[in-house]
């Protein structure tokens, strides 16, 4: 089996537990061993670096630190998350004084040390380089057999954070939901943000940034939205009538995330993805 640390990120296990209803039974059907990250802390979120970047890398860090006792590399489900943790290795790798720096405050605060060798890989990323399409494909029992839009988000999509995908015309989302039986719908804001992190402070820029990307994925045929984010998941879910309030656009697109969209295919939570075929040929498209 592929064996990776596991980390959840900041909403997965608060305000997305049907990210973790399905990403447990997903990765057991596909070979790969998900492995806890004891005392595991958030990522910042890209909010604490706003006041503090030293802070967010030392708590970056920590979770390195732990998945390295683990002996895998981490893999998340949040393209926040991912990206959030790229860039912290991206920095304490390139830079040996920070790690340094980020490891005495580290070792006085935790008694942890990261060497630097643990590497963050995208759920995305990992069903598609690693598990690969093929072995994707022989593995569904319910086709999805809908127009789907993948949302990629933008915090994963830069060069060397988003494995060998294009970071900016990526098509793993797309090549995935046609193996999994559905129709992938392109669209121009697949990658575009939706302003997770900055919800609290503003509001309206980030409803026009939701709506943006809601709207133009139903105008292109989408049934169904699917998140590689847990953090734009909640924006791009839950706050779908906001939006549309204020911009005006049509928001209205069932909402789901990655995890759930394999392992519904995959034959689990059967009655929920029943549920979600009828809602999305009642509003979608």
């Amino acid at each position: 089996m592929a064996k990776y640390s596991y980390y959840p990120g900041n909403a997965a296990r608060q305000s997305c537990l049907e990210v973790e209803d399905t990403i447990q039974p997903m990765s057991s059907s596909l070979g790969i061993q998900l492995i806890e990250m004891p005392g595991y802390s958030s990522d910042g979120g890209d909010v604490i670096k706003q006041s503090n970047k030293f802070l967010q890398l030392v708590l970056n860090a920590r979770n390195f630190a732990i998945a390295e006792e683990n002996g895998h590399d981490i893999i998340t489900a949040c393209a926040s998350a991912h990206g959030n943790m790229s860039d912290a290795l991206q920095r304490l790798q390139s830079d040996a004084n920070l790690l340094a720096e980020v490891n005495t405050t580290l070792e006085k605060t935790t008694g942890k040390n990261f060497s630097g060798e643990i590497q963050t890989h995208h759920l995305l990323h990992v069903l598609v380089e690693d598990i690969g399409l093929d072995t994707i494909r022989s593995k569904v029992t319910n086709p999805l057999d809908m127009k789907v839009a993948g949302y990629y988000g933008s915090m994963m999509q830069r060069e060397g954070f988003c494995a060998n995908d294009d970071p900016f015309n990526p098509s793993y989302f797309e090549q995935l939901i046609e193996a999994l039986g559905g129709t992938p719908i392109d669209y121009d804001s697949k990658t575009a943000s939706v302003g997770a992190p900055s919800l609290l402070t503003l509001d309206k820029p980030v409803m026009q940034m939701t709506a943006k990307v809601l709207s133009q994925a139903k105008s292109a045929g989408a049934q169904l939205l699917v998140s590689a984010c847990t953090l734009s998941h909640a924006n791009l879910d839950s706050y779908q009538n906001k939006a549309r309030k204020h911009t005006g656009k049509d928001t209205n697109l069932p909402v789901i995330h990655l995890s759930e969209l394999v392992a519904f295919a995959l034959g689990y939570h059967v009655d929920r993805f029943a549920q979600l075929r009828t809602r999305a040929l009642v509003i979608g498209g």
